[in-house]
């Protein structure tokens, strides 16, 4: 143990008398490790961001269907663009035939402006949503309350809004009661959702949910409207999109051979897709690493030959007082491995300062993870391992007379 303390401390004493050479030398794991600890801050902060903000939109166990699928291609989209419009007879169908949903709710979305007195909001999203809304947890009342099944069924101009809209609108004042404007007309406001926060720069909390009926007398009833379906338990959410798909293609008289004309969209599927785009930068974070280390790798083998090429005189006077090859090969990987890591150690300090940076700056979210953290000191750590060995065998294999006979 004393022996590869003692090598620990040479290594970093090396090191610190060098520095530049030592900067050099590490650059290539630094690069490496910095590289790992950013992308996988950046990745695992987005993945949680977009997680976050689907279950919020969907629900954990919820599905939508719209009028199209998600597609990948000009094709898909054209054949997608002709699909007719999602209407409530369909959600009526899925309430009949798919024995295994719990609720069906239709909702249709515009962004317009809402106001209050000089006060002039643009681009909020306004959600008509029939009276299941109140099935799904997606919708919350923090202060007031929920807009009534009955206010719905009769179409009354009230809403619930979310708290953005009601800390731009009213301030510190109580917005319970009072009178806003949607798309020019007045509705009165009756509940106050709880905040929801921010997901990439955007706002979850600029919304005014209003029922259906009026939300059809204010922007047309032709436009698609689109249908959240919860299934009776999380287990059945497979086999409730199965009896929605047959229920909507009984509805549509759809023949067998004839492609859905309608898209299901779950929150597996959404993250799928954006786990697939994704890959791509998991790939190229692979080739910067494996590029870096192997660098970096082949600089420290160099940089140990010449430090073994220094010391043969010490690594000769070693072997002469009977230091046997084992502990000059332990000597030297311990420095080479000790170097290696230090790069390590570096590199997981910048890209963790890095990504802390991206994240403070920039909507884009980041989350430093321990795993990561060990990832990459333990790479370093093989890395000096495997192009330390040539060079500590290569001192290993000197011979004590000819190593104390050079100059």
């Amino acid at each position: 143990m004393s022996q590869i303390l003692e090598s620990i401390r040479l290594a970093l004493s090396s090191i610190w008398a060098n520095k530049l050479r030592s900067l050099l030398t590490l650059l290539g794991n630094i690069v490496a490790v910095s590289s790992i600890i950013t992308v996988v801050a950046l990745l695992t902060g987005v993945n949680g961001a977009v997680t976050d903000a689907i279950v919020s939109d969907l629900g954990a166990d919820s599905f939508i269907v719209q009028r199209t699928p998600f597609t990948q291609n000009e094709d898909e989209f054209e054949r997608a663009r002709n699909n007719p419009n999602v209407t409530l007879d369909d959600a009526d169908a899925i309430r009949r035939f798919a024995t295994t949903v719990s609720a069906v709710m239709a909702q249709g979305q515009q962004r317009t402006t809402v106001g209050y007195r000089a006060e002039e909001l643009e681009s909020v999203q306004v959600q008509g949503v029939t009276e299941q809304y109140l099935d799904f947890t997606t919708f919350d009342a923090e202060r007031g309350r929920m807009v009534s099944p009955v206010e719905i069924r009769r179409k009354r101009q009230v809403a619930l809004i979310g708290w953005q809209v009601a800390d731009r609108l009213f301030g510190t004042a109580d917005p319970i009661d009072k009178l806003i404007r949607v798309a020019g007309v007045n509705f009165r406001v009756v509940g106050v959702s709880a905040k929801k926060g921010a997901a990439f720069g955007n706002s979850l909390d600029e919304f005014v949910v209003i029922p259906l009926g009026a939300y059809q007398k204010l922007f047309g009833s032709r436009q698609s409207l689109a249908l959240m379906v919860r299934p009776r338990d999380a287990t059945l959410v497979q086999a409730a999109k199965d009896e929605t798909r047959v229920a909507l293609r009984v509805e549509r008289r759809l023949k067998p051979a004839e492609p859905d004309d309608f898209g299901i969209i779950a929150s597996d599927s959404v993250l799928g897709i954006f786990q697939q785009a994704t890959a791509g930068i998991a790939v190229v974070l692979v080739g910067i690493v494996g590029l870096s280390l192997v660098v970096g790798g082949i600089v420290i083998m160099n940089i140990m030959l010449m430090v073994v090429s220094e010391r043969t005189r010490e690594i000769g006077l070693r072997k002469a007082l009977g230091a046997k090859r084992r502990d000059i090969m332990s000597q030297v990987l311990t420095e080479s491995i000790t170097l290696s890591i230090t790069g390590g150690v570096v590199g997981v300090a910048l890209g963790s300062l890095f990504a802390t940076v991206i994240g403070t700056v920039t909507p884009v979210p980041a989350s430093v993870e321990t795993w990561s953290i060990g990832l990459g000191v333990a790479i370093t750590a093989l890395v000096g391992l495997f192009f330390g060995y040539y060079p500590a065998r290569r001192a290993a294999m000197l011979d004590p007379i000819e190593a104390l006979r050079r100059e």
